[in-house]
């Protein structure tokens, strides 16, 4: 196909491609509020942008809290989930928390999404919990 999955750490000018694959993900599919997305923590997160053949399609946002790698913000254009985009996305944010040398990424995950983490060797722990009213459960893996 010659398809090619890139995923690079957005620049500030490129936050407003993330942000608009969030809203499109999120809010307009998910039906999450917008203020839920943009809460207030994206100034001190790296971003990460997907693109496929130069067109973005997916992001994500890493967050170091407490010493913890925190995961967030994973979103894949709809058309294009189950193409390796999201493990393309992954897999830089456990490069980047490695490299600031942290020993594990933690995420929320969908409880839908739950198995495509475990394929990628995150363990889910604890019980279902809710945010923006759609089920999740905590999940980590060592880097």
């Amino acid at each position: 196909m010659g398809e090619r999955v890139v995923v690079r750490v957005a620049s500030v000018a490129e936050r407003g491609l993330c942000f608009g694959i969030r809203r499109r993900v999120f809010v307009h599919e998910q039906r999450v509020p917008l203020a839920e997305d943009q809460d207030g923590l994206d100034d001190d997160a790296v971003h990460f942008l997907a693109s496929l053949d130069g067109e973005p399609v997916g992001t994500a946002r890493l967050r170091v809290a407490g010493g913890t790698a925190k995961a967030q913000r994973v979103a894949v254009l709809p058309d294009l989930r189950r193409g390796g985009v999201g493990r393309a996305l992954m897999a830089a944010v456990e490069a980047e928390a490695h490299r600031r040398g942290l020993a594990e990424v933690v995420l929320h995950a969908q409880v839908p999404v739950i198995p495509f983490y475990e394929r990628l060797g995150y363990t889910a722990e604890g019980d279902v919990f809710f945010e923006a009213e759609i089920p999740h459960r905590r999940m980590r893996r060592r880097v």
